[in-house]
């Protein structure tokens, strides 16, 4: 659901940048006030390196010739809680945008608030903790996760149309495109669903403080142990992100085949200064443009994946780091 710049007027993207920034910002003060990234910090690393990994393996969607990929939102707020979440999200759509041209540099504030704001900062915190804070069971980690991964995207696809008509892209008509979107991104967010499903109750097993910890807003106790934790989700970022994004799905994602069907190709264009100078800068900055080498030939998956899971693990660290460096700092002066 990575929106390119050619479905954004500059107007509506500098809007959702706007928006997406305010999200952050809030974000940010939240975390830095209840002081919950000390304990947090290998975790938000390892579990945005992880959704990075898997948002390279595109699922095949049956009987649709679509595909889709996980968003992840709901599943690092229910491993962080909202608010580290959507650090930790916004640091692998960074990655993938400057790094590996994946979504548009103008519709970066776009694509931050319909996979990160909407399901970290709305669906979680109105739908899944709620749930979720009247008692954690492995039954309702299936019902809440699949719920509120359901729920996210259709809120986000529907967003991803809104954004399309307020810049009045006339090759996507609101009530085709709509149309095909929504039921679309059901399908995905079932899967999703089951994805999350399946990571959050296994973590559980392991570690149930970490989600009572995110669920209650709560820092992790000192007592509690996360290296089993941070080792495993590591591995599996390695192991998914190196390996399994080999045997992606080539059919299109959820979007490109509501565009195909909607306008007749997923690759729309414009041209103006603020449009081509986005694309100017992440020609520059894209070291492996479509997660491949620069020869084009598909060999460059595997690297792809190793580098951006460890450098959005950097990015994402590197956030809660500040964080928690400034209230220490803040305490320390007071």
């Amino acid at each position: 659901m990575h929106m390119a710049d050619a479905l954004l007027t500059p107007a509506v993207g500098g809007t959702m940048y706007a928006v997406s920034a305010g999200a952050l910002g809030y974000a940010a003060h939240k975390i830095r006030k209840d002081d919950l990234t000390d304990k947090k910090l290998p975790l938000m690393a390892v579990s945005g390196s992880f959704v990075f990994a898997a948002q390279m393996i595109n699922f095949t969607i049956p009987a649709t010739g679509s595909s889709g990929h996980i968003c992840g939102g709901i599943l690092l707020a229910g491993l962080l809680g909202g608010e580290p979440a959507l650090l930790s999200i916004a640091a692998v759509l960074v990655i993938q945008c400057l790094l590996f041209a994946d979504g548009g540099l103008l519709a970066l504030g776009a694509n931050i608030f319909n996979m990160g704001v909407i399901p970290c900062l709305i669906v979680y915190p109105l739908l899944m903790r709620p749930f979720l804070q009247k008692g954690i069971s492995k039954k309702r980690i299936a019902a809440a996760s699949i719920l509120s991964c359901v729920i996210g995207l259709q809120l986000g696809a529907f967003s991803v149309v809104l954004e399309t008509l307020a810049s009045g892209v006339t090759e996507l008509p609101f009530s085709t495109f709509v149309s095909l979107m929504q039921p679309i991104h059901l399908a995905i967010g079932f899967v999703e669903g089951l994805i999350t499903v399946g990571v959050l109750i296994y973590v559980y097993s392991m570690r149930p403080e970490i989600l009572e910890s995110a669920a209650s807003s709560e820092k992790l106790p000192l007592r509690v142990s996360i290296g089993r934790t941070v080792i495993t989700l590591a591995i599996l970022a390695a192991l998914v992100g190196g390996g399994l994004s080999l045997y992606a799905s080539s059919n299109p994602d959820g979007l490109e085949w509501a565009m195909e069907r909607t306008a007749g190709t997923s690759e729309l264009e414009r041209e103006d200064g603020v449009h081509e100078a986005a694309s100017r800068i992440q020609e520059q900055t894209s070291l492996l443009p479509d997660y491949d080498f620069a020869d084009g030939e598909g060999t460059g998956t595997t690297a792809s994946g190793l580098i951006g899971a460890a450098v959005t693990a950097a990015l994402a660290a590197a956030a809660g780091g500040l964080l928690a460096a400034t209230r220490k700092k803040g305490n320390f002066a007071s």
